[in-house]
């Protein structure tokens, strides 16, 4: 996978993307990413990239030419069709199913806005998706789509150590993950589930799954509208409700 990634702000770049997962997916040559600052492509004598809005109205809005340009040259240096991502507060809400439809594609484009917004033209003819991290406004997109590469990345085949670990992911499986526990078994008496010390890898597969079903109900009960479940995971689920109606 590339990814080239439309910044006015490069070097807020430099140490996420060759850190700890991304620096061995590099490594490992699942991943490269090239950073383009777009303002090199302004056409104006004062280097330019945003202009007050017709219309009137507070801040500032990024000027389509350096943006339709900066993409132009990518598309016609690597010769693909990439995914153009707009990271937009305005966008569709990001999911691990968007990540997991973002690490099928050999090549990704990010454009990280600042200032107050994007002239709706490059929203229109240039973009594929928008995409927003969240119901919260950001200075730039740079964070935004910080976040969104590390997740795609983490999931491309051998990036990560153990090839189950994305698969076990909180939201992979469509629900939240269950408790984990490590040494020592006792910890100032605190000690952990016998299951997992038992080495009955099927009484330890069920109790993980009741585990993660117990944990979305209390933190997150929207999610189980979208996950399978059989008759008897619903009359646990529904057992654990009918408890804490009469508590």
């Amino acid at each position: 996978m590339h990814v080239d990634i439309l910044t006015l702000f490069p070097e807020v770049f430099a140490h996420p993307l060759n850190t700890s997962i991304l620096k061995r997916a590099q490594e490992k040559e699942l991943f490269s990413y090239e950073l383009t600052n777009f303002r090199d492509y302004t056409l104006n004598k004062h280097h330019k990239v945003d202009d007050y809005p017709y219309g009137g109205g507070a801040g500032m809005v990024l000027t389509p030419q350096p943006i339709f340009d900066a993409v132009e040259s990518i598309k016609k240096k690597r010769q693909t069709k990439p995914r153009v991502i707009l990271m937009c507060p305005q966008g569709k809400t990001y999911t691990q199913k968007i990540a997991e439809e973002l690490k099928k594609e050999e090549h990704l484009i990010f454009i990280c806005g600042h200032y107050e917004g994007y002239d709706e033209r490059i929203r229109e003819h240039i973009v594929t998706d928008e995409i927003s991290i969240g119901d919260y406004i950001l200075t730039g997109g740079e964070l935004g789509a910080m976040v969104v590469i590390d997740s795609v990345v983490r999931l491309l085949p051998e990036a990560l150590g153990n090839a189950d670990s994305a698969q076990a992911d909180s939201f992979s499986t469509g629900l939240l993950e269950h408790p984990h526990y490590t040494r020592p078994a006792d910890f100032r008496g605190m000690k952990v589930p016998e299951v997992l010390l038992s080495g009955d890898h099927a009484k330890i597969r069920d109790w993980r799954r009741t585990a993660s079903l117990k944990r979305t109900l209390e933190r997150r009960k929207d999610l189980l509208n979208n996950v399978s479940l059989s008759d008897k995971e619903r009359d646990f689920l529904n057992g654990l409700m009918n408890d804490k109606k009469t508590h």
